[in-house]
Protein backbone atom coordinates (compact mmCIF):
# COMPACT_ATOMS: atom_id res chain seq x y z
CA UNK A 1 0.00 0.00 0.00
CA UNK A 2 1.46 3.23 -1.02
CA UNK A 3 1.43 6.44 1.57
CA UNK A 4 -0.84 9.02 0.84
CA UNK A 5 -0.24 12.41 0.37
CA UNK A 6 -2.25 15.27 1.10
CA UNK A 7 -1.64 18.74 -0.25
CA UNK A 8 -2.44 22.05 2.15
CA UNK A 9 -2.38 25.48 1.76
CA UNK A 10 -0.36 27.25 4.81
CA UNK A 11 -0.43 31.07 5.88
CA UNK A 12 2.44 31.53 8.07
CA UNK A 13 3.26 34.24 9.96
CA UNK A 14 7.12 34.44 11.53
CA UNK A 15 7.95 35.90 14.10
CA UNK A 16 4.53 35.85 16.77
CA UNK A 17 4.76 35.96 19.99
CA UNK A 18 3.53 32.33 20.35
CA UNK A 19 3.44 29.57 18.47
CA UNK A 20 0.24 28.29 17.90
CA UNK A 21 -2.16 26.95 14.59
CA UNK A 22 -4.57 29.78 14.39
CA UNK A 23 -7.52 28.00 12.08
CA UNK A 24 -8.81 28.44 8.89
CA UNK A 25 -8.77 30.90 6.36
CA UNK A 26 -10.82 29.37 3.46
CA UNK A 27 -8.88 26.60 2.01
CA UNK A 28 -5.53 27.63 3.80
CA UNK A 29 -4.61 26.83 7.51
CA UNK A 30 -3.95 29.98 9.33
CA UNK A 31 -0.26 29.08 11.66
CA UNK A 32 1.83 31.42 13.97
CA UNK A 33 5.80 30.54 14.82
CA UNK A 34 8.02 32.45 16.84
CA UNK A 35 10.89 31.39 14.59
CA UNK A 36 12.10 34.28 12.63
CA UNK A 37 11.50 33.62 8.44
CA UNK A 38 15.69 33.71 7.85
CA UNK A 39 17.77 31.06 6.77
CA UNK A 40 14.63 28.08 7.10
CA UNK A 41 14.34 28.76 10.50
CA UNK A 42 10.29 29.26 10.06
CA UNK A 43 9.91 26.18 7.66
CA UNK A 44 11.53 24.17 10.09
CA UNK A 45 9.32 25.74 13.04
CA UNK A 46 6.06 25.33 10.67
CA UNK A 47 7.06 21.56 9.59
CA UNK A 48 7.36 21.00 13.61
CA UNK A 49 3.93 22.75 14.63
CA UNK A 50 1.98 21.33 11.72
CA UNK A 51 3.08 17.45 12.92
CA UNK A 52 2.46 17.93 16.23
CA UNK A 53 -0.67 19.75 16.02
CA UNK A 54 -1.30 16.70 13.50
CA UNK A 55 0.14 13.82 16.05
CA UNK A 56 2.10 12.78 13.26
CA UNK A 57 6.17 12.55 13.10
CA UNK A 58 7.90 15.59 11.54
CA UNK A 59 8.81 13.02 8.81
CA UNK A 60 5.28 13.12 7.86
CA UNK A 61 5.19 17.02 6.87
CA UNK A 62 6.87 18.54 4.12
CA UNK A 63 6.78 21.76 2.81
CA UNK A 64 6.79 21.40 -0.59
CA UNK A 65 6.47 25.00 -2.18
CA UNK A 66 6.72 28.53 -1.24
CA UNK A 67 10.23 28.19 1.03
CA UNK A 68 10.07 32.36 0.81
CA UNK A 69 7.10 33.14 1.14
CA UNK A 70 4.33 33.34 3.80
CA UNK A 71 2.22 31.50 1.72
CA UNK A 72 3.42 27.94 1.61
CA UNK A 73 2.24 24.37 0.36
CA UNK A 74 2.49 21.50 2.62
CA UNK A 75 2.65 17.54 2.17
CA UNK A 76 1.05 15.87 4.99
CA UNK A 77 1.61 11.80 4.14
CA UNK A 78 -1.08 9.30 5.52
CA UNK A 79 -4.11 11.54 6.37
CA UNK A 80 -6.84 12.97 4.41
CA UNK A 81 -7.47 16.02 4.25
CA UNK A 82 -10.85 15.55 5.95
CA UNK A 83 -8.89 13.64 8.50
CA UNK A 84 -6.56 16.85 9.02
CA UNK A 85 -9.48 18.79 9.61
CA UNK A 86 -10.44 16.62 11.79
CA UNK A 87 -7.30 16.32 14.04
CA UNK A 88 -6.91 19.77 13.79
CA UNK A 89 -10.43 20.75 15.38
CA UNK A 90 -9.68 18.08 18.14
CA UNK A 91 -6.67 19.54 19.01
CA UNK A 92 -8.66 23.18 19.51
CA UNK A 93 -11.66 21.95 20.02
CA UNK A 94 -13.43 24.79 18.49
CA UNK A 95 -13.13 23.38 14.74
CA UNK A 96 -13.21 26.93 13.31
CA UNK A 97 -13.46 26.98 9.99
CA UNK A 98 -13.40 30.95 8.65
Amino acid sequence: MTDRRTLLELKVIPGAKRAAVAGWLGEALKVRVRAPAERGKANAAVEQLVAAALGLPIAKVEIVSGMTSPRKRIAISGLSHDEIRERLRDADGQGRTG
